[in-house]
């Protein structure tokens, strides 16, 4: 039987082309790579010879500067860089941003470490280090300035972006995250979810386990057949080892964590109902960063509004957008 999950991502892919995207996989160091889907104005393949892959390698070559020099000749737009959560690549998570975007915007939707894409030879799984990563790429790809929008485990990573580059992240939207995972609010989320581990949730082993996912992640209540969650297992979950380890290294201690003094504008842009990360947790984030952050609630929905309520949740992103560019 066809993987209906495996047909949808080869459509996904033609979508993202007719919305002006090109896939151009960027090598941020040896043994680590990013794949990105930028707009086909920015993209620019070399072959590398050793994996007889296209790449664009990063460093100091001639390449990247001939790159960024032709980069800047062509009219350049306000940057919005798509960084997707846990569970799926970059293009399924913001598969119904994309067109609503691309007409007023260049849209860069990378795929993090070891999703979609993505490798790395590399032994750090922590948020930071995924941080480093996308700007490093994304400084390669000639982008300068830009918004970044993250969800749920993007979210971490957008915020770590924003902490260590504030000069390339002039603004952040983030839905379904905080600003760091400590014990206490890791032990709180499993407790409500009825959950033993994070790995629990995120890296289901049956199609029972992919139906508790969507059950904790949508507001709507769905039904599907049997069949899809098995697709659903077979295309999203590779790298189980790595992902339980980015899982683990996403937790820090209650000691360790602190709220950055971030200085750009924020918008919290949440589903009512989400279950994950609750909507107070909104409220107390906003609270902490400070005059700088706003919040737009979306109602009937859960973890996924980017997903269940796309038109309403595309409204208040490019109201932002218009303001924060």
């Amino acid at each position: 039987m066809v993987n209906l999950l495996k047909v949808q991502k080869t459509l996904l892919q033609l979508v993202a082309k007719q919305a002006g995207l090109r896939l151009q996989p960027v090598e941020v160091e040896p043994g680590t790579i990013i794949s990105f889907w930028v707009p086909k104005e920015k993209a620019k393949r070399r072959k590398n010879v050793s994996t007889n892959k296209d790449v664009f390698p990063m460093g100091n070559s001639v390449g990247v500067e001939n790159f960024r020099k032709e980069v800047k000749k062509k009219k350049e737009r306000p940057a919005v860089v798509l960084v997707h959560g846990f569970a799926t690549d970059g293009l399924v998570t913001w598969q119904f941003q994309l067109f609503a975007l691309t007409k007023k915007y260049d849209v860069y939707v990378p795929d993090l470490l070891f999703f979609g894409g993505s490798l790395t030879s590399s032994t750090d799984r922590s948020p930071r280090f995924q941080a480093e990563c996308m700007i490093a790429a994304l400084a390669g790809l000639g982008v300068e300035r830009c918004t970044v929008v993250g969800f749920s485990y993007g979210g971490f990573v957008a915020f770590k972006m924003a902490e260590i580059k504030p000069d390339m992240v002039h603004s952040l939207v983030i839905s379904g995250s905080l600003i760091a995972m400590t014990d206490s609010m890791n032990e709180s989320i499993l407790e409500t979810l009825g959950l033993e581990s994070s790995a629990e949730l995120l890296l289901p082993e049956t199609a029972k386990g992919v139906k508790a996912l969507l059950h904790n992640a949508m507001y709507k209540k769905l039904w599907f057949p049997n069949f899809m969650f098995n697709d659903f297992l077979e295309v999203m979950f590779s790298h189980k080892k790595e992902r339980a380890e980015l899982l683990e290294a996403l937790v820090i201690r209650n000691d360790d964590a602190n709220v950055p003094n971030l200085s750009q504008k924020i918008l919290l842009l949440w589903g009512e109902n989400d279950r994950i990360f609750r909507l107070q947790y909104a409220k107390d984030m906003k609270e902490q960063l400070g005059d700088n952050t706003s919040i737009q609630i979306i109602g009937k929905a859960g973890h996924l509004a980017h997903i269940e309520r796309p038109f309403r949740y595309n409204h208040y992103l490019k109201e932002f957008l218009a303001t924060a560019s």
